[in-house]
């Protein structure tokens, strides 16, 4: 064995396996493992080997396989009988035996082989150590210091182990400096890998619920439930509250005497806003109040598509929108609903054309396309959607119309025609009329104008030859 290295291994087994709470029998694996890789990259052609730790003199010993025949064609992995019986008196021709080879014969490299893989191994075994503890706590906060940073990584010390906080966990608009204390969610342990076995994030929408969970103890409690958080990191939050006591107000009990509550989460969440609305089982419901803090004057929904019509005042439209249409983007995650919003007078419009076109497809009344249009059919591509039986449902109509509508709406589905299209030209044709109906106007003022001009000239006139016929 090399000199130097492995000196009092049987000590340094048992220092390392306290120290580092490994347990010996694998640091023993570890070594020997190590032994045989450096044996095979120098004895690789010396076939089958094998490394063994001897307890007693805390030494590797290793062996060479070598096979008992009768006539030797090579020396290297073969041996006689005689041989074989110096080392067993029962070896037979066939038997493979081991056979003890000099640890002196180790050179500096190969030392330095076993010496690498044994710190990997000890690093191996700290690793899976640290994520036996921690795997079952995957969905708390874990709370450490900041350490440094590796390329834009931020490394967390929690004392006997690091945890790390990768750049795609991190929020863009927080800004750490070593020594600071931080927080973050355990999303995941990664036993395999090169870094910190912990996995942190302050991005996932989950670290909101959880900074909730310790700040209000109705949660803990298990009165209040977050039942929904929709989030844009670093800017806002929606969270969608529950309460299992009447008694118990869940918005209430979240946002805490004088905004206690919500100011600490914010705090931590370095000014991040917070809305908390009521979570209902009723959808339409639900998405009223993830739409707030705007008014909500009717909401259409349109099952099948998974979509939401949410019809807000005129004066109300931007709030419900919210800027860069953040409000009703955060709304649609927190609901799991698609969410179109139109303000009282576009929903108007955006019915009218609608209906329109059904009278164009159909050559219905109007009164007949508002029933349709009332009962969710508001093209005909809805109609040809859904199934005859369904359609002929719809009340206020004979089956006779409603299965001749049926079959027109399937033919124009065939023939490739789009409401979409037809609305597209029933638009032009409006801004055609508005834009003819504009220049009249103008026309109309200008005429007015010229005639007002004229007024005015006969009138100065008129005055001016009154004053001349006195003089």
């Amino acid at each position: 064995m090399a000199q130097g290295m492995f000196q009092d291994l049987g000590r340094v087994l048992e220092m390392v396996s306290r120290d580092k709470s490994i347990p010996k029998e694998y640091l023993v694996q570890a070594i020997e493992s190590a032994f045989l890789t450096a044996a095979r990259k120098k004895w690789g052609h010396l076939g089958e080997l094998e490394a063994q730790y001897n307890d007693e003199t805390g030494e590797i010993e290793l062996f060479q396989f070598k096979t008992v025949v009768e006539t030797i064609t090579d020396d290297n992995i073969e041996m006689t009988i005689p041989e074989a019986h110096k080392l067993d008196p029962d070896a037979q021709v066939g038997d493979s035996l081991g056979v003890k080879m000099d640890p002196s014969m180790f050179g500096r490299i190969a030392a330095q082989t076993a010496k690498q893989v044994i710190i990997q191994k000890v690093r191996e075994a700290e690793r899976s150590i640290v994520y036996e503890e921690f795997k079952g706590r995957i969905g708390e906060i874990i709370t450490g210091i900041v350490r440094r940073f590796e390329r834009g990584d931020m490394v967390i010390d929690l004392g006997r182990t690091e945890a790390v906080i990768p750049r795609t966990e991190q929020v863009s608009s927080e800004h750490y400096r070593t020594g600071e204390r931080i927080q973050g969610l355990f999303v995941r342990a990664d036993r395999e890998g090169r870094g910190p076995v912990l996995i942190l994030s302050r991005r996932d929408p989950n670290f909101v619920r959880e900074l909730f969970a310790v700040e209000v103890p109705e949660i803990s409690e298990a009165i209040v439930e977050i039942r929904a958080v929709a989030r844009e990191p670093g800017v806002r939050s929606k969270i969608a509250v529950y309460s299992r006591d009447h008694d118990v107000d869940p918005v209430g009990a979240c946002v805490g005497i004088k905004g206690s509550r919500v100011q600490s989460v914010v705090g931590e969440l370095k000014g991040e806003k917070i809305d908390i609305v009521n979570w209902d089982e009723d959808p339409a419901r639900f998405v009223c109040n993830a739409i707030a803090p705007a008014e909500v004057s009717k909401v259409i929904i349109r099952e099948h598509e998974k979509v939401m019509e949410v019809v807000v005042p005129d004066d109300q439209l931007s709030l419900a929108i919210g800027r860069r249409g953040q409000n009703v983007r955060l709304a649609a995650l927190l609901t799991g609903w698609n969410i179109d919003v139109y303000s009282e007078t576009k929903i108007e419009q955006v019915a009218k054309r609608a209906r329109r076109v059904l009278v164009e497809i159909f050559g219905i009344e109007e009164g007949t396309a508002l029933v349709l249009y009332s009962h969710s059919y508001r093209s005909f591509e809805d109609i040809a959607k859904s199934s005859v039986e369904d359609f002929l449902k719809v009340p206020g109509l004979g089956e006779e119309q409603l299965r001749l509508m049926h079959k027109n709406a399937m033919n124009a589905v065939k023939e490739g025609k789009s409401t979409n299209i037809l609305i597209a030209k029933i638009i032009e044709q409006e801004d055609r009329e508005a834009k003819q109906k504009a220049q009249e106007e103008a026309l109309k003022k200008q005429e007015l104008e010229n005639m007002q001009e004229e007024k005015n000239e006969e009138e100065i006139k008129e005055a001016e030859e009154g004053v001349h016929d006195h003089k």
